[in-house]
């Protein structure tokens, strides 16, 4: 019985990993259990075979984090708990002392860099690395571990978000699909499309991205290509303006869409001719550019944080790449690699995006993700859960 401990469940990285887990260990026939104060991937546990149990862990208050550690000391004892699992801070706290008063194992995951401004928020972000096991969700997530709590190196293990090879798979998505996206962006026919998936928020980087669309059409790189900023602006309606604005003043309102959030994204990386990952500030994994890739779609990111771990870039392997590297924030140097990928013939694309689905298959794949972490509770337990995942048929995994 594994209990993993999430604020809330709605859309996110943590929620979707939790929501991932819960059906590993279903598959495998261990009980997982999800404390959380509900949300709306809460279906999604049932229906992967956990169980959710409503708590307050969302909250911060140091009240209920303390009437939280008896809720929790309950829940594992009265439930036969073997492991515990934390994924944010707050209801970790809770979590963590919870596991050493009934004396169960206590797992974190790192899904975030957690910013450290004073002593304060340096000692609330200290239960993340409290763990028996650290999992990292990549290597730059354990090199900040490393750097804030050198004592704990020995117990970081690396495991990489998972692509989902059921959803992302460019054989699961008709031409239909992909032309009628193409044409609710008003994308005309024959245009190539430069992909930016992303929610609107400054650290993402769109008014980098417009800049280095404006040069790019000043060098004729855009003539027949369009730039679809895909991405919501929940709470940020002045920055949507701004962007509104920048493109205008820019004079590429032919070139460069704002179309909002977008439901159906393997279409829409089947759609790109490439997608393109524009963050300021640095990512602890890069989700966009490994489902990208799994669909075939070359991608460019800047050299910041984790991103350059999801990609193959010529540096590294000169003709057999998938994807670009840029310096952050360096509009020309962005506006180069747009053109280059635009300038790719067919069969140049084509070979780049099987590459691509491969290196993701042997680096980002969602089955890998759950093996590796139910190796991680057999670290603890003494158990074989990571084993007898392997032996669940691909069918059943949903491949």
């Amino acid at each position: 019985t594994i209990l993993q401990v999430v604020p809330r469940l709605d859309a996110g990285g943590s929620e979707l990993a939790t929501v991932e887990i819960a059906q590993a260990l279903s598959r495998v026939g261990a009980r997982a259990l999800v404390a959380t104060e509900g949300g709306g991937m809460v279906e999604e546990v049932a229906f992967a075979g956990g169980e959710i149990v409503t708590l307050p862990v969302a909250s911060k208050s140091p009240f209920t984090i303390l009437a939280n550690i008896g809720r929790l000391t309950n829940l594992i004892e009265g439930r036969g708990v073997d492991l515990v699992h934390a994924r944010s801070r707050a209801p970790a706290w809770s979590a963590f002392l919870a596991a050493r008063r009934t004396g169960k194992p206590f797992v974190t995951t790192y899904h975030g860099a957690y910013g450290e401004v004073g002593p304060f928020k340096a000692a609330y972000n200290s239960v993340m690395a409290k763990g028996d096991r650290v999992i990292a969700n990549s290597r730059y997530t354990a090199s900040v571990i490393e750097a804030r709590a050198p004592r704990v190196k020995d117990r970081i293990r690396v495991i990489y978000r998972g692509v989902d090879r059921s959803a992302f798979d460019p054989a699961a998505v008709g031409a239909s699909a992909v032309e009628n996206l193409r044409a609710q962006w008003g994308v005309p026919p024959g245009a190539k499309i430069v992909l930016h998936a992303a929610r609107l928020t400054s650290i993402k980087g769109q008014r980098d991205l417009i800049a280095a669309a404006a040069r790019a059409n000043q060098e004729g790189a855009l003539d027949d290509a369009v730039v679809i900023l895909a991405g919501d602006a929940p709470g940020r309606d002045a920055y949507r303006e701004e962007l509104i604005g920048l493109v205008a003043r820019h004079g590429l309102g032919d070139k460069v869409r704002l179309v909002g959030h977008c439901r159906e994204m393997p279409a829409a990386y089947l759609a790109a001719q490439v997608a393109v990952t524009t963050s300021t500030v640095p990512e602890t994994f890069g989700r966009t550019s490994a489902e990208a890739q799994a669909m075939g779609c070359p991608v460019i990111v800047p050299d910041l944080g984790a991103l350059p771990e999801t990609i193959v870039s010529p540096e590294q392997s000169e003709g057999q790449f998938t994807g670009w590297l840029f310096p952050p924030r360096d509009v020309a140097a962005l506006a180069s690699r747009i053109g280059r990928a635009l300038a790719l013939s067919p069969s140049e694309r084509d070979a780049i995006g099987l590459l691509a689905r491969a290196h993701v298959a042997g680096k980002f794949m969602l089955e890998r993700m759950q093996g590796s972490t139910l190796a991680v509770y057999d670290e603890l337990l003494g158990s074989d859960l990571a084993e007898r995942f392997k032996r669940v048929s691909p069918a059943e995994l949903g491949a």
